[in-house]
Order: structure tokens, then C-alpha cells, then sequence
């Protein structure tokens, strides 16, 4: 899914109207959607509180609450008596509003914190063509339904939320449980300074100018069902192990052999060939007992002193693997003689990072940093907004893909394309998480997807085994294995 800017959001929605619908039937057609959600998920709910603004947000409330209003539910309309000054498409839905007498229209300063059970709160304020901070009175209105604890819903974007850019600290922003947004994800959703105010996203399907959505340019996507039905390979009958790659794992020391473990197993999950386990001998019987289906490595003995390079391979390396003087060495060595692509992760990044090598990483290579690692590799920025673009530039400079972990991971391409993943939740938050992303992208590009693709793929298997096992297990109590063990229920889905 694309994720297009507000500007070309505001020409999708012109280029609609130009085809033969009118501004007050996308409206209309807004509302619906609005409605058909609230619908469903709010069964019990009897009373709506919709807050309005007077321009097409504002406007698309002011429908939602007389569609509201007439499959039953009581509804009560908040604007800012002083400032009528309603767009055209608001002003019609406004006298609609004021045509039904069972809709009782108030102030904001009549808002009330002491409300009954069973209210929704619904945020109609400002929508994307926000561009400056709330102040006044919907600030004001804004910091009192934050401190109720009401379910609340927001309409196209919480209000104070900018769709491209990240906010200032002090911005007073709507804390929404549910944001329904139309057509697109906004860049601001997937974002952790800015998306911590959104809740739960649900893209509603308007029907926009399809022409224009296919033609539009953007470097910024969303990885979505569509875009994983493309990539997915299933497996052929007539093959063999040879047919589906070998996958080296290169990680552990002494008391960390569990991250290259869990890298290994979550290659296996993956569907790789051939495995083999690269780790000191200290852990050889963990790593021969646990998982029996990879050949072990040695290489030292209580941390790894040789990186061996072995012909139609491709290396994971980095779980575990520690930062002694001759693992360093050893990391090194191997990169100035190895030219094909890698993946690397943890402390082989930190290695780099240290010593100022990054020259060394063969191009097409996969680098998969947290936040904090990426600022060690690259450098400090401001925020998470220009992490993704002086990553952009780093992939460029050094054609590497650029696998940046965070709630919504993003994939940073060579031609310096964003694609953001959706799946997964906050019980991934766990150490040895991302040992198992190492193992899943190994796997998938010794099985010989497309780099490009095997990133995309990998990072949303891994969230969708992570949601499985958090369904299971609750986010609290999912452990990192639990997430291998549901590696195969995807897979089972995806077939």
C-alpha cells in the first residue's frame, strides 16, 4: 500500500471529485465507512459525543453523527459556537444537523467530564491539512478529553497530529484508542513519537480515484497482504534440500549461545535447505541437543576466532557473537575477502561501529539495527522521522539494505524506497527477538527470494508469528521461541 503525502492526498481527493463524485457525496461515502466500523465494534454502545471543527473533518463528524443518530444511538454534537464559519460541504451537513431535533448541538466549554458509561468520544476536530500546533480553545477541549477514560476515535487523524512530519514536544495532540483513516496509512501513524497517539489504525476504503492512487510517486509504502501474496514463494514437489539454499548462522559465546540458537532454529522454521551452526565449542552440545537438524561449526572455544567461508552460502552473522579482540579480527578478516551479500546484526554491527569499517560490508548486503545501533553505525538525529532519512541516504551511499527494528520496522532499500510493516506487537519486546529476524532473513535469501523481497517478507512473518503468539500467550508471557513455534501457522495461512 502506498503511503502517499498530504498534498497528494488532497489532489486523490480532487482527482475523485473530477471523475464524477461530488465533494458532498465523499463525504457522505466517509461517513458510511465511519459508521459501518463504529457499528461493529461498539455493539454495546448507546451514546456518541462528536466534536466537530468547521472544516471537511469537522464535516465528515457532523455526517457520521446524523448517520449515528438515525440507526438509533443518541448523539450529541460539540462545535465552537463562536466560530461558525463552516467549509461549504460542513456548513450543509451543519443544517442538516440542525434540522433534527433529537440531536442536541453544543459548545465546547459545554463538555462535561462526568459522564455516563457506555459513551464514545469521537474527534472530528482538524484533519490532515493540520499544519501548525492546537492553541486556544481546542487545545483546551482537546487536554480535558484526553484525561477521561472513555474510548475515544478519531476521524482521517487524531487532532494535532501532522500526516507528514513529527510534532513538536509540547504539542497537545488527541489520544485516540481507534483511528479510522481513509484510503491511506499516514506517515505519522508509523512513527513512535507521533503513532503512540493513534491507537488502534483502521484504513477505511473510500473508493478513491484509483488512476490517480496507481500513478502517484511516493518512496514510502506499507507492507500489506497484497504486497506479501506477490512475494511468496511456495515450496515446488519435486525438489530437494539443495533446492532451498544454505544457511550459515555465525553468532554465540561463551554464556550467549541462545541468540544464535534461536537464529538457527527460526531459519529452519523458515524453510532453509541447509543449516549450519558457526559458534565456539562451548556450545556445542546446547546447540547439537536443541536443535539436531543444524550442523555445528566449530570455530574457538569460548568465543568465535575464525569466520570459515564456504561456497553457495549465505551468512547470518552477529546473535550473540560477543566483541573479543580476536572475534573482531576474525569478523573483519572475513568481510575483506567475502564480497557477497550478508546478513548482519548486533554486535557484528557494533563491531563495525567501533571500528569505523562499514566500508567493509559487501553491497547488497541486509543490516538489521535497533535505534540505538543505528545511531552508533550512522550517527545521531533528531528524531525517528530523520532516522529514516539519513537511512535512506545510507543505503544509497553504501547499496545495502537497511532492516531498522522499531514497533513498526522499516526496510530501507539501495534505491532508497521505505516499506514499513504492520504486523507484530509489543511482546516482541523481548531479547532474542531480533536473533530470530536474523535467522528468518538468512533463511528466505538462501532460498533464493530477492533481497528486497526477503527483507519485506521476513520482517512481516516474523510480526505475524509474533501476533499468533501473542493470541496465545498474551503479550506479557510470549517468549521468543514461542514466536519460531508459530513461524509454520503463517505459512500455513499464507497457503
Amino acid at each position: 500500500m502506498k503511503i502517499l503525502s498530504s498534498s497528494q492526498i488532497k489532489s486523490c481527493d480532487i482527482a475523485t471529485t473530477e471523475s464524477g463524485v461530488s465533494s458532498l457525496n465523499l463525504m457522505e461515502r466517509a461517513a458510511a465507512k465511519c459508521v459501518e466500523w463504529i457499528e461493529m465494534n461498539f455493539k454495546t454502545t448507546n451514546r456518541f459525543l462528536i466534536f466537530c471543527g468547521t472544516g471537511n473533518n469537522g464535516g465528515d463528524g457532523l455526517a457520521t453523527a446524523r448517520m449515528l443518530y438515525e440507526k438509533g444511538f443518541d448523539v450529541e454534537v460539540y462545535i465552537d459556537r463562536a466560530n461558525l464559519n463552516f467549509k461549504a460541504d460542513a456548513e450543509i451537513n451543519f443544517r442538516k444537523i440542525k434540522k433534527i431535533s433529537g440531536i442536541e448541538i453544543k459548545d465546547f466549554s459545554d463538555f462535561s467530564k462526568t459522564i455516563k458509561e457506555k459513551t464514545v468520544l469521537i474527534d472530528a476536530l482538524f484533519g490532515y491539512g493540520l499544519n501548525r500546533k492546537l492553541s486556544g480553545k481546542v487545545k483546551n477541549l482537546v487536554e480535558t478529553l484526553n484525561q477521561t477514560t472513555l474510548p475515544k476515535v478519531s476521524i482521517d487523524i487524531p487532532t494535532g497530529l501532522f500526516a507528514d512530519k513529527v510534532i513538536e514536544k509540547d504539542s497537545v495532540v488527541f489520544k485516540a484508542d481507534f483511528t479510522l483513516t481513509f484510503q491511506f496509512y499516514k506517515r505519522s501513524f508509523l512513527h513512535p513519537e507521533t503513532g503512540r497517539f493513534c491507537g488502534k489504525t483502521e484504513v477505511l476504503d473510500i473508493d478513491l480515484d484509483s488512476k490517480f492512487i496507481e500513478d502517484a510517486k511516493t518512496d514510502y509504502f506499507v507492507i500489506d497482504n497484497s504486497i506479501i501474496r506477490k512475494i511468496y514463494k511456495p515450496r515446488e514437489d519435486f525438489s530437494n534440500k539443495g533446492t532451498f539454499g544454505k544457511s550459515i548462522l555465525v553468532g554465540g559465546s561463551y554464556g550467549k549461545i541462545g541468540a544464535v540458537l534461536m537464529s538457527s532454529l527460526s531459519a529452519l522454521r523458515t524453510g532453509s535447505g541447509l543449516t549450519f551452526t558457526m559458534a565456539p565449542d562451548c556450545g556445542n552440545l546446547i546447540l547439537q541437543s536443541q536443535i539436531p537438524e543444524a550442523m555445528f561449526i566449530s570455530s574457538g572455544k569460548n568465543y568465535i576466532c575464525k569466520i570459515e567461508i564456504q561456497d553457495k552460502a549465505i551468512y547470518g552473522i552477529g546473535p550473540g557473537l560477543g566483541k573479543e579482540k580476536q572475534t573482531q579480527k576474525a569478523l573483519l578478516e572475513f568481510l575483506k575477502s567475502y564480497k557477497n551479500p550478508v546478513v548482519l546484526d548486533a554486535d557484528a554491527l557494533n563491531i563495525l561501529a567501533e571500528n569505523q569499517n562499514l566500508n567493509l560490508i559487501p553491497k547488497h548486503s541486509v543490516i538489521t539495527p535497533h535505534p540505538l545501533e543505528f545511531e552508533r553505525l550512522f550517527g545521531k538525529t533528531e528524531n525517528s522521522f530523520d532516522r529514516i532519512e539519513l537511512a535512506k541516504e545510507k543505503a544509497k551511499d553504501s547499496q545495502i539494505f537497511i532492516v531498522l527494528k522499531d514497533h513498526h520496522t522499516a526496510i530501507i532499500t539501495p534505491d532508497k524506497k521505505v516499506y514499513y510493516n504492520i504486523t507484530g506487537n509489543s511482546g516482541m519486546a523481548k531479547g532474542g527477538s531480533g536473533d530470530v529476524l536474523t535467522g528468518i532473513i538468512t533463511s528466505l535469501i538462501s532460498q533464493k527470494y530477492e533481497i528486497k523481497e526477503a527483507c519485506i517478507f521476513s520482517v512481516w512473518l516474523h510480526g505475524k508469528a509474533g501476533d499468533f503468539a501473542a493470541e496465545e500467550f498474551s503479550r506479557e508471557s510470549m517468549l521468543p521461541t514461542d514466536l519460531i513455534n508459530k513461524i509454520g501457522e503463517v505459512f500455513k495461512s499464507l497457503n
